[in-house]
């Protein structure tokens, strides 16, 4: 796949959604097996129920010419490289079974294959919109300050290192570089997957796409468009999809030299007899039953069964694993690498901690304090917040607002509002003055009593990983808020789990502040922890692990997540927050957003590969004893079909199995008793990395 970095046209989410369903019927692959896939079932009943051959014969011959002409021509043209494909053989193998009057086989055969070769066109095409579609997070034009003081407005794809481009309010930033002037909150999720919008002053980096809050920035421009973050980002997940070709070269190779000795027996079963005598039609009889019942139906049903039984079984509990093969390497992990926020956490800041100090000087506010540690001393305290950040859009604001609400608390009316990046809020509730900010800006210079103590709460809470938030009535600190996002419920529970089917606890890979993440980190038994990493450091401590001989799952649901989900073994992407990328790159989605489902998925792949092993066998010995009859003996070709097609449908039924709901409850039994041990053993330590300040207002 090419990379590609110029910026297509935006478009609304309901164009994308036509242009998608376009995409299907443009590609040609799809065009001709819808074509014979309707001819096939317009001569299906009529051959069924005993119609004369003119009726049906030439519907399947339109069949075998729509399914199978592009193949065709692609398994000729590969034969010029000296190279037998495998499509030419299952179009020989279709014309075969046709020759000796197995022409509905052969045309099912044909479908089967067309449908598959338009499953897989379609399936790239969708991965390369959606990579490209990355950079629809940049804007498409950029404000740019020119030497006199004036602006133009010029395409992002332009800017040169140097130029100083105007970022106003509510606009993304056009390229990566540095603050010059002003001050501002970014959010910068899509990038490092912080929950929370990060305070940006002179000096401070900004990353390409990523959306500006309330104040207005100067950024001098730091790197070619080619060359951002964003445009990385691309070529990261577009270099770490082509690492999976080799497993794909790998089931070429086995499949050429499967054609190879396929053709040659066959021949070999034709022309042998001949030359001791035989009778032509004798031989060629045995030559076309040696074919069928050499053919690898049952191999691949063996495989092919579990597989997408397990795979619809998933779907059914809210996990949807987008291919067999995937299905198939859920069960391959030994080694796991989560992200923090929308992941292990909910992805969405709430309050959880109200610290109460020293009541102000309001009058009202001293008659309506009570003690300290009261719930309505609380209550009073989220309610001057909340009142004060209701027309704030900051995320900070809407979580204070949101948790006075759930308390019941009416808001009274503001007055005066004030909003300074950075900084906080103000505003007049009541006749007070309520600031609502950031300690570190709010209390700088202070150093009255209750400004100190105030600063040591708001230090305890930041040290126990919360976004610490100062209230001040009347200029005197009224008391602090904690907010975090939460940890999903069944988050340790998941950890214990995974950490049971491979062996050794997950890792946690955040762009989130060190102290943030080994909080959290050892709140669910995880102690190898990775802080303050960019996608890039994602992609290679999944690399790293991979070239130590792991076969690494990665677990996460933002843009920044996307790279390291295409680099490893198997990729999860939690599905009800996660972006369009990290859905489209990742081999499974968590759609119900249950994190707990992805333990016992793992666990149903294990089951999937066990009974694969188990069909592979009778498949084996069926074929094995088919093959012997017809080449020692005189197997007649209805015995031969019947014994193929019986053993088809036995290794069918087998993997069928995995369909039922005791399959996804045993699943999740296994998963649960491997949780018990590891639960019991995990080691609760924190990491050891150097704390940062939690970015603040």
């Amino acid at each position: 796949m090419a990379s590609t970095l110029t910026k297509p046209a935006p478009a609304s989410a309901g164009t994308a959604s036509a242009r998608r369903r376009t995409r299907v019927l443009a590609l040609p692959e799809a065009r001709w097996a819808l074509a014979a896939l309707l001819l096939f079932l317009i001569g299906l009943p009529l051959d069924l129920l005993g119609a004369p051959a003119w009726t049906w014969g030439p519907l399947f011959a339109a069949t075998y010419l729509t399914g199978g002409w592009e193949p065709a021509w692609e398994g000729l043209k590969a034969l010029k490289d000296k190279t037998l494909d495998v499509d030419l053989l299952m179009v020989v193998a279709a014309l075969g079974a046709a020759s000796i009057g197995q022409v509905l086989d052969g045309a099912l055969l044909i479908v089967i294959f067309a449908t598959s070769g338009a499953l897989e066109a379609l399936a790239t095409a969708r991965t390369a919109d959606s990579v490209r579609g990355l950079l629809d997070l940049a804007p498409t034009t950029a404000t740019r300050l020119l030497d006199d003081g004036t602006e133009e407005s010029v395409p992002t794809g332009d800017l040169v290192v140097g130029d100083v481009i105007v970022i106003r309010p509510g606009e993304r930033v056009g390229a990566d570089g540095r603050v010059t002037e002003g001050a501002s909150e970014v959010d910068q999720a899509t990038i490092t997957g912080e929950p929370l919008p990060v305070v940006k002053e002179t000096g401070d980096e900004v990353f390409a796409g990523t959306l500006n809050g309330t104040g207005a920035l100067r950024v001098v421009v730091g790197r070619d468009a080619s060359d951002s973050v964003i445009a990385r980002i691309v070529r990261m997940v577009e270099e770490a999809s082509e690492t999976k070709a080799p497993t794909q070269l790998f089931i070429e190779k086995v499949e050429q030299r499967y054609s190879l000795g396929m053709v040659a027996a066959t021949l070999a079963v034709f022309l042998v007899p001949l030359a001791f005598g035989a009778e032509l039609t004798s031989a060629l009889l045995r030559a076309m039953t040696f074919m069928i019942v050499a053919s690898p139906c049952a191999v691949v049903l063996a495989t092919m069964p579990p597989l997408l039984s397990a795979l619809a079984n998933a779907g059914r509990h809210g996990v949807l694993v987008k291919s067999a093969v995937v299905m198939e390497r859920l069960g391959q992990v030994d080694a796991v690498a989560m992200d923090k926020t929308g992941t292990l956490t909910e992805g969405t800041p709430r309050v959880t901690a109200v610290r109460v100090l020293s009541a102000a000087s309001s009058d009202q506010y001293e008659r309506e304090h009570e003690p300290h540690e009261s719930g309505a001393a609380q209550d009073r305290l989220l309610a001057l917040a909340a009142a004060a950040e209701h027309p704030s859009e900051h995320p900070l604001a809407r979580a204070i607002v949101q948790a006075a609400h759930a308390r019941g608390r009416q808001l009274s009316s503001a007055r005066d509002f004030g909003s300074t990046p950075g900084l906080g809020v103000t505003a007049t509730v009541d006749g007070d003055l309520v600031e609502v900010g950031a300690p570190a800006r709010l209390l700088r210079g202070a150093e009255d009593a209750p400004s100190a103590r105030a600063a040591a709460v708001a230090g305890d809470l930041e040290a126990e990983g919360h976004t610490a938030v100062l209230v001040r009535v009347n200029g005197v600190p009224a008391g602090v808020l904690g907010i975090a996002d939460r940890l999903r419920p069944d988050a340790a529970a998941t950890v214990a789990a995974l950490t049971g089917l491979t062996g050794t606890p997950p890792m946690l890979l955040t762009g989130d502040n060190p102290r943030a993440a080994a909080r959290l980190a050892a709140d669910v038994g995880i102690t190898d922890v990775r802080a303050g990493l960019l996608p890039q450091d994602k992609v290679a401590a999944v690399q790293k692990l991979e070239q130590a001989g792991r076969k690494v799952l990665v677990i996460g649901d933002g843009v920044n997540d996307a790279p390291a989900l295409a680099a490893a073994h198997t990729g999860i992407a939690m599905g009800r927050a996660g972006s369009d990328l990290a859905l489209e790159t990742a081999d499974a989605v968590i759609v119900r957003d249950e994190l707990a489902t992805v333990p016992t998925v793992v666990a149903l792949s294990r089951r999937a590969r066990g009974l694969v092993v188990q069909n592979l066998v009778i498949a084996g010995v069926f074929i094995t004893a088919l093959v012997l009859w017809d080449l020692l003996g005189t197997l007649p070709l209805p015995l031969g079909v019947l014994g193929h097609e019986g053993s088809t449908v036995l290794v069918g039924l087998n993997g069928l199995r995995l369909l039922r709901e005791a399959a996804w409850r045993r699943a999740a039994a296994d998963a649960d008793h491997q949780a018990r041990p590891a639960s019991t053993s995990a080691s609760r330590t924190r990491a050891t990395s150097e704390p940062v300040a939690r970015p603040g207002r």
